[in-house]
């Protein structure tokens, strides 16, 4: 299929369905994603640096002079190392992880500098059926050694624009990634895309490693998150820059790409201008109660995402209304573009007892800068 002019008419974003990855599968998987995630990532950060030896500033302002240079400082003073031992992940040992909790936010009580539109409509989580397509085999579920132990979160396949067709790129919250400041890398981090696809596993009976894990365990390998999330901790303006990338390679070692094994990835859409979002739907594996994990679900939010903000020097978070709980963090938040799904946001946050809304952040020119430089340099 042939690339998309970047000079084409943008059409606006439909309204997203149910349907909005599994309807599509992915008819533009093997494409060289448009815009940002396209040929405009790889041109990296503005010019401008920091001054060598200086000492990397990671506010959200300094970011927008780093240069290749810093970025590759950043990376190395920040590595990520994932001594993870074929087959650690058993099937007993993946049941049994716990949702990696998502960050809460009470939406609906006041707190001093926060910004906020009034909390959407709770929208109730429902399952897609099984067995999971081509399009919805792009979500899959992270698995991480966390400081309280195993843990399991959300991600989604994503387009490379370095490797056209061959991505082997996920995209997920950075909290399912570390710890924020004063905190470290999760451990033992791997990636299960269409996690029980056909619905044969469930808790409680006996199922095998096909049946839970259809396209393998895939190990990560790299890892980055925003530069804001590493100097800062708690629930605030860190979380508008809640966003994370790993790139993983199959457990085996060898054999296709994660794009390739799955049939398909996702391209997405940095910078997208907020009156172009009207509706949005968020894919995930909530693992806390009501769920239990096995399960991919997702809510369609059929109005305009509201507004959430800490810090009004950052973009604001959207919101939608959405039932899914813990596990479901990371998962993300698709909408219809030129026909083709793609990628805007991820769930970051949200609140508790009862659960009635997901906050994702705004994928601006920070995280468009990181994932340029990723998807790049980062091998």
């Amino acid at each position: 299929m042939p690339k998309t002019s970047r000079r084409a008419p943008r059409r606006r974003a439909v309204p997203a369905g149910a349907a909005v990855l599994t309807a599509l599968s992915l008819a533009a998987a093997g494409c060289a994603p448009d815009g940002p995630g396209g040929s405009d990532a790889a041109s990296g950060p503005p010019a401008a640096a920091a001054r060598p030896g200086a000492g990397l500033p990671t506010g959200p302002q300094e970011l927008a002079n780093w240069k290749v240079a810093d970025w590759a400082r950043f990376v190395g003073e920040n590595a990520f190392v994932n001594e993870l031992a074929q087959g650690f992940w058993s099937i007993a040992r993946m049941e049994r992880a716990k949702a990696r909790a998502t960050p809460e936010f009470s939406h609906r009580t006041a707190a001093p500098g926060v910004d906020r539109d009034p909390p959407p409509a709770a929208v109730a989580a429902k399952p897609v059926p099984h067995p999971y397509g081509p399009g919805t085999g792009v979500v899959g579920r992270i698995f991480m050694t966390a400081p309280e132990g195993d843990a399991a979160c959300s991600g989604t396949v994503v387009s490379d624009p370095a490797n056209p067709g061959r991505s082997n790129l996920v995209y997920t919250a950075a909290h399912c990634l570390h710890d924020g400041k004063g905190g470290g890398w999760m451990k033992n981090l791997a990636f299960v895309p269409a996690y029980n696809r056909d619905g044969q596993a469930g808790r409680g009976k006996p199922y095998t490693e096909q049946q839970v894990s259809p396209y393998g365990r895939w190990t990560a390998v790299r890892a980055l998150v925003s530069p804001t999330w590493l100097k800062e901790s708690g629930v605030g303006a860190n979380a508008q820059y809640d966003y994370g990338i790993i790139r993983v390679r199959n457990e085996s070692g060898s054999g296709p790409s994660l794009e390739e094994a799955v049939g398909g990835s996702i391209p997405i859409w940095f910078n997208a201008p907020r009156d172009q979002i009207t509706s949005a739907s968020s894919y995930g594996y909530p693992a806390e109660r009501p769920f239990d994990g096995m399960e991919l679900d997702h809510c369609d939010s059929a109005v305009r995402p509201t507004r959430l903000s800490f810090d009004a020097a950052r973009p604001p978070m959207y919101v939608i209304g959405c039932t899914m709980t813990g596990g479901a963090a990371g998962g993300g938040w698709f909408i219809i573009r030129d026909g083709k799904p793609n990628l805007i946001s991820l769930n970051s946050i949200g609140n508790r007892n009862p659960s009635e809304y997901l906050a994702g952040p705004s994928l601006q020119d920070q995280a468009k800068q990181a994932f340029g430089y990723f998807s790049k340099n980062v091998r």
